[in-house]
């Protein structure tokens, strides 16, 4: 099969002059020298090379998830969106658990073009298992392929799903938080929109780790690192164009697909929202968190300093990951109180 992306007229436009790139961490430095080097730019023509997998970052398995038998691993077909195929969601559920559990529904990362359900799961793992938590990640439909609004209505099906199916599976249906980094975050925060506008499933909390929400792409931050880091400008164009084609920053997009775009932040579950300083998204989640503020929501907001994106998934062992991580487990205890 060809694929095909219609790209957006529209290009971004600089919001003024803008100084030089805030500098990287330096323990995350050489890091990012090794991965931009196996990273490919993104594009139509190396779009197959990254869903094939980068190498050293191989799916997990099974038997790695249950980790040692902390948790039950099982992997459930379910309705899908009226009139779409059925979803794959992966459920790892504490096997000790005696009552029911709180849950982290997880959306994973991919510019909204490559990743499944068991992208960053791990670290959802780690988070779920420091509080006795059940992790449910969705597989959702990709783009070009499946252009919104398929991925996050498959997003809000799976929740629903869940949600329906608490008893079944030993979880605290008031007590779930939705996750997601990158693509994730923004489906994760569009979800929390749906939620909140269809009187869907009562959320806990909303954990958006780097999240994709502006298709504009113009911020200062968009423009400073137009051709750094891990994902750059241009690298998000693509991804907001498979999504969106000739709608993209246009006045019709809809914050389902894209959470900057919303005029109402209200009525919003608890949010923690981190980015690094050095990266692409900094200004829209900056901005994101200021108007749930706003608002009158409840958000807590971290920006790294040096941090690119996605750093602490790829540089797990700098200190920058390990303060970020360890802030996501304190927000998390502090909401459960546990």
């Amino acid at each position: 099969m060809t694929l095909t992306i219609e790209p957006s007229a529209a290009s971004a436009v600089s919001p003024g002059p803008v100084g030089p790139p805030p500098p990287f961490d330096p323990e995350l430095a050489p890091a990012l020298r090794i991965i931009n080097e196996l990273m490919p730019p993104l594009g139509l023509d190396t779009l197959g090379v990254m869903r094939a997998g980068i190498p050293g970052m191989e799916p997990v398995d099974n038997e790695t998830l249950a980790r040692d038998g902390a948790f039950l691993v099982e992997e459930r077909t379910v309705p899908g969106p009226a009139g779409a195929p059925d979803l794959a969601l992966l459920i790892c559920r504490p096997a000790s658990a005696t009552v029911p559990t709180p849950a982290i529904y997880h959306m994973h990362g991919g510019g909204m073009v490559v990743g499944d359900n068991r992208t960053g799961i791990e670290d959802q793992l780690n988070l779920a298992q420091s509080i006795g938590a059940a992790v449910v990640s969705v597989e959702y439909r990709l783009a070009p392929e499946a252009p919104h609004p398929a991925p996050v209505e498959d997003c809000y099906a799976g929740l629903v799903w869940t949600a329906q199916h608490a008893d079944e599976l030993n979880i605290d249906p008031v007590r779930i938080v939705i996750a997601g980094a990158s693509a994730g975050g923004g489906l994760a925060a569009a979800v929390a929109l749906l939620a909140r506008d269809r009187g869907g499933p009562a959320l806990f909390g909303q954990m958006l780790l780097c999240p994709m929400l502006d298709d504009r792409n113009d911020t200062p931050s968009a423009f400073q690192m137009a051709r750094l880091g891990v994902w750059s400008q241009a690298d998000n164009a693509f991804g907001w164009d498979a999504l969106l084609g000739a709608a993209r920053a246009t006045a019709g997009v809809s914050p389902y697909a894209a959470p900057a775009r919303a005029t109402d932040l209200s009525g919003l579950p608890p949010a923690f929202i981190d980015v690094g300083s050095a990266e692409t998204f900094r200004d829209e989640d900056v901005t994101y968190a200021s108007r749930i503020w706003q608002a009158g929501g409840r958000a807590e907001l971290h920006v790294w300093p040096g941090g690119f994106h996605g750093f602490d998934a790829m540089a797990p062992d700098a200190a920058l990951s390990q303060d970020a991580r360890n802030a996501r487990h304190v927000w998390l205890r502090r909401l459960f109180a546990v």
